[in-house]
């Protein structure tokens, strides 16, 4: 018999697969319940800021809050996460999200626009840190393996997002029953979602990802040193973040890939319930059911777009892995180009509408999935999370420019109109992709 002791290295080995299994597990399950608000909250502000101000100029008021949002609290969650840990960042997100869940829930009741927006606000946190989960995916993760682990995690949200939108119907009738307006009714789910998510990550988040990938490290001989102290004034995570960046060759093609993909995203979905509503306005698309049937429409085809955004993730991730993350940032461009085509070309079909935000959600997918492992991969770790929250920024960043823009382009263009200009966007950074892939092979 052989009694001898494994060899550490490969104690090692088998300590990190075990770490990143719970890690993973631990994201996904956090990721499938806060879902479900963040869902709720874009298939229904929409509709909820033109029935607060009467104006489908303000249709893209509440997402806009919710991108607005996002990007200002995704750098702070990103140093917080740098000092703290994960388990901690990510919690503080969701707690807000559970207080923006309120608010959104209140607004109709008060008849409130400026509640309408806090809320929306709060809940953009809880978007950032669903971004910052995705990232905190690969703080374990082996080079071979980091975008299958991301894409799980990405995925994890399917269910949730998906739910969200679908629990519209039964959200309004729940709300009925509680004297609240049906509108209101949904967010009920969202913030019990919320403070599961919160249960959880402070179950499965023992210990820290950070803090275990940092003694790795230690234990490896593998950490860097430390970083020079800086004379004068001290520089901010932007700054920081923004000099590593620079620092990293192909740091701008993983980041432009998911900004561009996530503003064509954000701009198109965010009015495509308002277009909705509009079309049951006209003669031969009508709904006979009123403002309930309206709403359960929306919310349909709004998760079966959130369904494209992370059903495939798992999939896109290792596909990514295999054929190279720069190659699969390239398909999904190519599927934002024909999504938008399809919405643009078929804006008075609720059919090709649909097929259009399906096919809209892939290519995000695509997009975000690649660019975001690729971004990982070229980054060293003790500057990966704070590149990770510049991302997130420009990401969120984009999401409120074109929420913002949407509602005022859909006005002048139409919805059709407001498609062919984000077809100019996406063929900008496809040309940007292949000059940069050339660049750096």
């Amino acid at each position: 018999m052989n009694n001898s002791p494994i060899p550490p290295v490969a104690l090692q080995l088998r300590d990190r697969v075990r770490a990143q299994r719970r890690t993973v597990a631990t994201l996904s399950a956090s990721q499938l319940l806060s879902g479900v608000g963040n869902g709720a909250g874009l298939a229904i502000g929409s509709l909820m800021a033109v029935e607060l101000t009467g104006s489908n100029a303000f249709a893209g008021a509440a997402t806009t809050a919710i991108s607005v949002a996002g990007a200002l609290s995704a750098l702070p969650l990103a140093a917080l996460a740098v000092k703290r840990g994960r388990r901690v960042a990510l919690s503080f997100g969701y707690f807000l999200a559970a207080l923006g869940a309120i608010g959104m829930m209140l607004a109709p009741v008060v008849q409130s626009f400026a509640m309408l927006l806090l809320g929306a606000a709060l809940l953009g946190v809880g978007t950032a840190a669903n971004l910052q989960a995705r990232f905190a995916a690969t703080d374990l993760a082996a080079d071979a393996t980091r975008g299958r682990d991301l894409g799980l995690v990405v995925w994890a949200i399917t269910i949730g997002a998906v739910a969200g939108p679908n629990l519209i119907g039964p959200g309004a009738v729940l709300g009925q029953g509680l004297g609240l307006p049906p509108m209101s009714g949904p967010f009920l789910f969202s913030l019990t979602g919320m403070v599961l998510a919160i249960v959880i990550l402070n179950i499965g988040l023992r210990p820290d990802p950070i803090d275990v990938a940092r003694a790795w490290e230690a234990a490896d001989g593998t950490a860097p040193a430390p970083a020079a102290p800086q004379v004068g004034r001290r520089r901010g995570s932007l700054a920081k973040g923004l000099a590593a960046v620079r620092a990293t060759p192909g740091a701008t093609l993983g980041i432009s890939s998911i900004v561009v993909a996530h503003l064509v995203m954000v701009g198109v979905m965010s009015m495509t319930p308002v277009h909705l509503k509009d079309l049951a306005t006209i003669p031969g698309h009508e709904m006979h059911g009123g403002s309930t049937d309206i709403l359960i429409v929306v919310g349909f085809v709004i998760s079966l777009h959130i369904a494209g955004m992370y059903a495939l993730s798992p999939f896109i991730g290792a596909l990514a892995d295999r054929i190279g993350h720069p190659r699969m940032m390239l398909i999904g461009q190519g599927t934002l180009v024909a999504a938008v085509l399809v919405c643009g070309l078929g804006a008075s079909s609720r059919a090709a509408i649909t097929v259009g935000l399906v096919l809209l959600g892939v290519g995000w997918s695509m997009c975000t999935v690649s660019g975001s492992a690729f971004l990982a991969q070229r980054v060293e770790r003790e500057r990966r999370v704070l590149v990770q929250g510049v991302a997130d920024t420009l990401m969120s960043s984009a999401g409120a420019l074109g929420a913002a823009g949407s509602g005022v382009l859909l006005a002048t263009l139409g919805y059709a109109g407001l498609g062919y200009l984000c077809l100019v966007f996406i063929l900008a950074v496809a040309v940007f992709t292949q000059r940069e892939v050339a660049r750096l092979s």
